[in-house]
Formats: C-alpha cells, sequence, structure tokens
C-alpha cells in the first residue's frame, strides 16, 4: 500500500484505515489483502467521497472480496455489529476494514468480535 494511506493492525490479519479510494484497491491487492470493508456510508463526507459502488468495482477488478457494511461514527446497533461478526468469520484474510479514519471501522470490529466471548 502506498506510504500515504496509514494501516492500523487490530487483529492478526485484520487492518482498519482511513476513507480508501478506487485507486487503492489494487495496490490493496498487491499488498495481500483478500478482502475489504467498507464502514463509510455514501455521501457521509460529500459529494468528493468515493461511492460503495465504484469502490467495490475497483476492489473485484483487483480480485478483491468486497462488503459494505456502512454504520454511524457513534453508533452501531446491534445487527450492524452482529452482521460485522457474520462478515469477520466468512471473508478471506488478510482483510482489510475502512472508514472517514479507520476509528469506526476498529470499534466495528472489537464489539463484533466480542459476541463471541
Amino acid at each position: 500500500m502506498s506510504q500515504s494511506v496509514s494501516l492500523a493492525p487490530i487483529a492478526e490479519d485484520v487492518y482498519a484505515a482511513p476513507q480508501l479510494t478506487p485507486d487503492a484497491m489494487a495496490a490493496a491487492a498487491e499488498a495481500g489483502f483478500k478482502a475489504v470493508i467498507n464502514n463509510r456510508p455514501d455521501m457521509e463526507g460529500g459529494p468528493e467521497q468515493p461511492t460503495s459502488a465504484a469502490i467495490e468495482a475497483a476492489a473485484k477488478a483487483a480480485g478483491l472480496a468486497y462488503a459494505h457494511l456502512p454504520v454511524n461514527g457513534g453508533y452501531q446497533s446491534p445487527e450492524e455489529i452482529a452482521r460485522c461478526a457474520e462478515l469477520l468469520k466468512t471473508l478471506p484474510r488478510p482483510l482489510l476494514m475502512f472508514c472517514r479514519s479507520g476509528a469506526r471501522s476498529t470499534r466495528l470490529y472489537q464489539q463484533a468480535i466480542a459476541l463471541e466471548d
């Protein structure tokens, strides 16, 4: 991945990142990632934010599995957390999750794995 993208490891094979662009999908695949979860709602950052559809098309073109699980920055519902847990069980690893800053994806991951405790 580019030096400009800061990846934060949140598990052995799961990383969080700030907003990614369609162009970043090829770099993610080259870096060894197998799947991407986009946790950012479309248009949250305004019209300059890439859409999920554009990122998904680029991810699939790069050979990545892709899931869009948009969640609010301040609150993730029990249903959203359960859906994330399911995605974590089914998507190939290593996995890259992203949102605006990476913090929301990290919190969502932590809540999803807590369901298994």
